[in-house]
């Protein structure tokens, strides 16, 4: 019992209910490399793939956590999280840090050469991440660029190489998710302003970040139709495509300047749909084009 409350506070750390947001783009890149490239199916490269998303997401979300525990003590909304509440201790939550980056470096090299070369870079975007508020408003495309590197990661494990379809699909999640991440910070301007933190809705106000999101979003619809045009994608990925595209349009209804009560769902559920959305017709297509 104590085992698994443990296993849940840390689960609770580093969001990992929050993993649907980049692992559906992952496993999008990995069945790609497979279908383009004439592989089969092997379990362990699937297991290899999942077990270095999972990693990586304990490393960047533990150490955000970690690195915020002041801020987030200060601030009412998140004040309530395990290391400010004492659920668990900066120490314990900065030894896990470590031990998911020291996995995540061995399960690198049991993919491949190329995959353990970039680990430690994949390593210093993950983490850097958590500093990057305290400098630059644009924090939120530094997060995206720390999830987008999900499915290039997952070719790179299959393949050993590089190709355009992954990097397409990284410049997708960068917007998208650079996107919903400024709705996420509107909740936040004051206190961001307050204690000195860098964010777009800080820099520019809750219309400036809300029309800056919507800038971004417009790119991730742009990136959909390029990434489908590239591998002459067939019917399926163009339904997945037009979900992903309505509940992006769906989230920015939900809320106003004024009135920014539904953000909390929005970011949650819509995105992490829309990814689901989008990943499970992308694949379903991958698997008809290339049969």
């Amino acid at each position: 019992m104590n085992c698994l409350a443990t296993v849940s506070r840390y689960a609770s750390l580093v969001k990992f209910s929050h993993t649907i947001f980049a692992l559906p783009f992952a496993l999008v890149g990995y069945v790609y490399a497979l279908q383009s490239n004439g592989l089969p199916f092997e379990w362990p490269v699937l297991v290899k793939v999942l077990s270095a998303m999972v990693l990586a997401r304990n490393t960047a979300m533990g150490f955000n956590r970690w690195a915020d525990r002041q801020i987030d003590a200060q601030n009412p909304r998140t004040s309530g999280r395990e290391i400010p509440s004492g659920t668990i201790s900066a120490r314990n939550a900065l030894w896990f840090v470590v031990l998911n980056a020291v996995l995540f470096v061995l399960v690198a090299w049991w993919i491949n050469p190329l995959a353990l070369a970039l680990s430690p870079v994949a390593l210093l975007v993950l983490t850097g991440y958590s500093l990057t508020k305290r400098f630059t408003a644009w924090c939120h495309i530094v997060l995206g660029v720390a999830l987008g590197i999900a499915p290039i990661g997952a070719y790179v494990a299959v393949t050993g190489q590089l190709a355009v379809f992954p990097i397409l699909l990284c410049g997708l999640v960068i917007t998208w998710c650079g996107g919903f991440d400024i709705v996420y910070a509107l909740q936040d301007v004051e206190f961001d302003r307050e204690h000195g933190l860098h964010s777009v809705p800080a820099r520019w106000g809750v219309r400036g970040g809300i029309a800056i999101s919507i800038a971004l979003h417009m790119i991730s619809v742009y990136a959909v139709v390029v990434a489908g045009t590239y591998y002459d994608a067939g019917g399926l990925y163009w339904v997945g495509a037009a979900l992903f595209v309505g509940l992006l349009t769906y989230q920015h209804m939900r809320f106003t300047p004024r009135n920014l009560s539904r953000i909390g769902l929005s970011f949650g559920t819509m995105n992490g749909l829309a990814s689901v959305c989008y990943a499970a017709f992308a694949i379903a297509d991958l698997l008809v084009r290339y049969r």
